[in-house]
């Protein structure tokens, strides 16, 4: 995670959290100093049991919201620094863009700053 020409005030570590098919997983925390390398990968599965038609699962998924946040460890709960949201089929399968790179490999997302990131 970038974020050019930014400097932390508080020290303290921190943390992507990321809710995807009714499941949270969070990464291990970093230390306060961009650029943040989350270096693990975190696995969701889910079985949807009653889908027959693969045009069911995309409509399931349209409906499904895939979030992101940036936490910082600080006291007493932690402190969401950005976020990112979007449908989970568009999350989990983008659409082709006009940049080089390989597929799926490399992703980038901007993700919306809280109010209490200044």
């Amino acid at each position: 995670i970038t974020c050019p020409g930014v400097q932390l005030k508080d020290k303290q570590e921190l943390y992507l959290g990321v809710f995807v098919l009714g499941q949270y997983k969070k990464t291990e925390c970093v230390p306060a100093v961009f650029p943040l390398f989350f270096q693990e990968k975190l696995v969701f599965e889910k079985e949807f049991a009653n889908i027959i038609d693969p045009g069911d699962l995309v409509k399931l998924l349209e409906f499904d919201t895939a979030v992101l946040e940036l936490i910082q460890l600080i006291p007493p709960v932690g402190k969401v620094l950005a976020t990112y949201e979007e449908n989970t089929r568009d999350f989990l399968f983008p659409d082709p863009k006009l940049t080089h790179g390989r597929r799926g490999l490399e992703r980038e997302i901007l993700m919306k700053r809280s109010l209490s990131f200044t």
